[in-house]
Formats: structure tokens, sequence, C-alpha cells
């Protein structure tokens, strides 16, 4: 259901926002996949400004509709993340750096999209900013895609799961710091 779907948008968010491990208020986040805004609710109640980007246009019009507190905009993360350098102290993401990894077009390579990705990334984050995204890989493979991916741009961190031994409680999220 829609309620329930929200609560798990919350409570992922909350984790997350957990692990970046924020030194105070007042911190400026960036938001990848915000859809219509749910996490971005998190980060408000939580002292924190941010922006939110997002490939759906139906999405972010419900975020507008919704009147969230952030900015959004339009934005494929696969194309890069349209920041001046160190324009966030964290980022977070959920359930959306998945969609990195399907090719729907010739053109579509997911290997590139994802180092197009985490190259804007590294360079939108302040020194040592970290970014919590959160994800279901599907298989080892592509957690090793989208993790070494990570690493080859200048992350360090890694991946934390959360209820490791539970079918359906797992949760995958990729933890980094830019150092």
């Amino acid at each position: 259901t829609n309620s329930r779907m929200r609560e798990i948008q919350t409570t992922l968010s909350e984790r997350a926002l957990e692990l970046l491990a924020l030194p105070s208020e007042n911190c400026m986040l960036l938001d990848i996949g915000c859809g219509s805004g749910l996490s971005g609710e998190v980060i408000t109640e939580a002292g924190h400004c941010w922006i939110g980007c997002d490939i759906s246009h139906d999405m972010l019009k419900v975020a507008k509709s919704m009147e969230v507190e952030g900015d959004v905009l339009l934005s494929d993360m696969g194309q890069g993340l349209p920041f001046r350098p160190a324009s966030f102290d964290g980022a977070i993401s959920i359930s959306a750096i998945q969609w990195l990894c399907n090719a729907d077009t010739a053109a579509a390579n997911p290997y590139r999209r994802l180092l197009t990705f985490f190259t804007a990334l590294h360079h939108a984050l302040v020194r040592g900013g970290r970014a919590v995204l959160q994800w279901y890989p599907e298989n080892p493979a592509q957690m090793e895609l989208v993790t070494s991916c990570a690493m080859r741009c200048g992350f360090g961190g890694g991946l934390l799961v959360d209820y490791p031994h539970s079918t359906r409680a797992k949760k995958y999220f990729l933890v980094l710091f830019a150092g």
C-alpha cells in the first residue's frame, strides 16, 4: 500500500541519515533520486537543508505539489550531477542507484554511467563529505561493479548490510566518504 511504501521510505531515509553521521544541524545535503520528496522531508525534520534531483518529471511535480522544503530539479544521475565543486556536506539516495546498472538502450553503458555518476558525486561533496546510497543489488557481480566504480572515482568506504541473515528485511547501503 501507499502508506506502507511511505513508511519504508521514511525508515530507509532515517537510517541513511544516521549512517551519514553528520557533525551538526544545518548541513546542505543532496537527495539523489528524490522522487516525491519523502526523503527530503526526513532531511528537513533532522534540521538540514537539501536539494533533490530525479529523472522523473512526474515525481518532481508531486514533490512540488507537496510543497517540500528543498529545491528539486530534473537530472539523470547517469549523465552527471549539475553542481559546483564542494556544494554538499553529504548525500543520500534511497532505492535509486540500481537503475544505473540497467542498459535499456545501446548507448546506456552501465559502467560508464556509474563512473560518470560517482565522479560527479565526488566532485559535488566537500572534502570529507559522505554519501549513503541505499539500493537493491541484483547479484554479487552488480555489488562489485557499483562498489569498484565508486572506489575508482576516489571514494573510500564500503557496503553495509542491515539484517544480513534475513531475506525480506535485508537492506544494502553503500557508505562512502570523499577523502
